[in-house]
């Protein structure tokens, strides 16, 4: 696949980086020249310096026979006129990277199709709203809805009160008459290595376990792993950037009650205004003595998400000191993910990846609707849509080839999730949510032809 990258920043850098590991045949365009040559040392792909809204430049990286031109540069403005230039000169799909949540909300009134833009992506707005996701899902560590939560998959780390350690997955499916929920990939503790359960898989303590479940799923999982679920009410955000604010935004509108710090007086003064519901506090979140001031230890959650990893990382760590519930950072260092969660913090979260998940689903072969990759583990959950032509439909799941290192996680059929067993028989027009190794993505593809 002919894939065009335009802005190299961090964004388009760990684009570049993932696409190029899947074999696609990658152009980086843009005018920063160390930026680019750092790319082309460390990445098999073409870099081209430019003005991405130049139409030499996007004729030079033979635009007229991409099929993927994603603009991720820092001005939202490039990234909308490069995106209309591009469509206009042959590029078969565009994605545009914008800042303004607004486009995003009204996009179907403005109809940016008939532009020339096929699809928008905030890395600011999908923060924040995985946050918010998060804190409604508290007690588990990754969450990611399919179809507004007909499926969700949850992430947690077996403790010893878990109920089903030392169980099968078999005999622990048994514990409930009717099954909500499916383990759909294991990482052992201690390990790099990502398992694809079975029914003869066996839980230990310490595992990080993946669910897909249906409605009722998390109740079950909370049950089962031996956790009390309470309610989420009061968060303490310690940064005012995009994210800081529109989780604070999106949080007070709501059942949460919201504190927000912010250390510079400007922008702490502008989400005073804009943030009526929250409390603002102008300050050093790093200082333990301000923290203590504004009663910590009282809080539910603790969100980081300040432009500093550093400073997310270890202003968790005195959250999970205090005795806070749930911690969140940010964390920009793919490099920090192992070693954060082996200290204490619950959730770490990256805009460069939930970027890349959201584009990724373009590059995959067959109807796909949604994708996303499972954190610090080396699997994919893809949702595909089944056609009349879909080689799934030809069989009950238990008579289909499919790939060991694969499993089938779930089915929407008629706006209703369903956890299918090995009876089950896929038809025309279901949501199919597979979770696969890298190694087995092109087989479990051409199921979906």
């Amino acid at each position: 696949m002919k894939i065009i990258i335009a802005g190299a920043g961090e964004v388009g850098f760990h684009l570049a980086k993932l696409l190029s590991y899947e074999s696609q045949e990658i152009t980086l365009i843009d005018t920063d020249k160390n930026s680019l040559s750092y790319a082309s040392d460390h990445l098999d792909i073409r870099v081209i310096k430019g003005d991405v809204t130049s139409i030499s430049i996007l004729k030079e990286a033979r635009i007229n026979t991409s099929e993927l031109f994603i603009a991720v540069t820092s001005s939202e403005t490039t990234n909308i006129t490069a995106c209309v230039l591009a469509k206009q000169l042959g590029a078969k799909q565009t994605i545009a990277r914008i800042s303004n949540s607004e486009f995003i909300d009204q996009k179907d009134d403005v109809g940016f199709t008939k532009f020339g833009i096929d699809e928008l992506i905030s890395p600011e707005t999908l923060a924040a709203a995985e946050i918010e996701l998060l804190l409604n899902q508290y007690g588990f560590n990754d969450t990611y809805e399919f179809e507004e939560g007909k499926l969700t998959m949850l992430s947690l780390r077996l403790s010893r009160t878990a109920s089903f350690i030392g169980k099968t997955v078999r005999e622990a499916a048994e514990v409930f008459p009717e099954l909500h929920f499916v383990p759909i990939a294991i990482q052992r503790f201690g390990t790099q290595y990502t398992i694809i359960p079975r029914g003869d898989t066996e839980f230990k303590e310490g595992d990080k376990v993946v669910f897909m479940t249906s409605k009722g799923g998390d109740e079950e999982l909370f049950e089962l792993s031996g956790k009390v679920k309470t309610e989420l009410k009061n968060i303490m955000i310690l940064g005012g950037s995009k994210i800081g604010y529109k989780t604070a935004k999106d949080l007070c509108a709501s059942k949460f009650k919201v504190k927000l710090i912010e250390s510079d007086s400007e922008v702490a003064f502008e989400c005073a205004d804009d943030l009526p519901k929250a409390l603002v506090i102008n300050g050093d979140g790093r200082n333990v003595e301000l923290l203590d001031e504004e009663n910590i230890g009282d809080m539910d959650a603790f969100i980081s998400v300040t432009g500093n990893s550093e400073t997310n990382i270890m202003s968790c760590l005195v959250a999970k000191s205090k005795g806070v519930k749930k911690t969140i950072a940010l964390v920009e260092n793919m490099d920090y993910y192992q070693l954060s969660q082996s200290i204490g913090i619950d959730t770490l979260i990256n805009k460069k990846l939930l970027a890349a998940n959201n584009i990724f689903r373009y590059i995959r072969r067959g109807e796909v609707v949604a994708m996303t990759k499972l954190t610090n583990m080396n699997a994919e959950l893809l949702e595909f849509q089944v056609n009349t032509q879909s080689k799934i439909t030809k069989k009950k799941i238990k008579d289909l080839d499919f790939p060991r290192s694969a499993i089938i996680g779930g089915v929407i059929r008629d706006d209703i999730g369903i956890i299918p067993l090995g009876d089950f028989q896929i038809e025309m027009g279901d949501k199919v949510v597979v979770c696969c190794l890298p190694r087995s993505i092109t087989q479990v593809e051409k199921f979906f032809f």
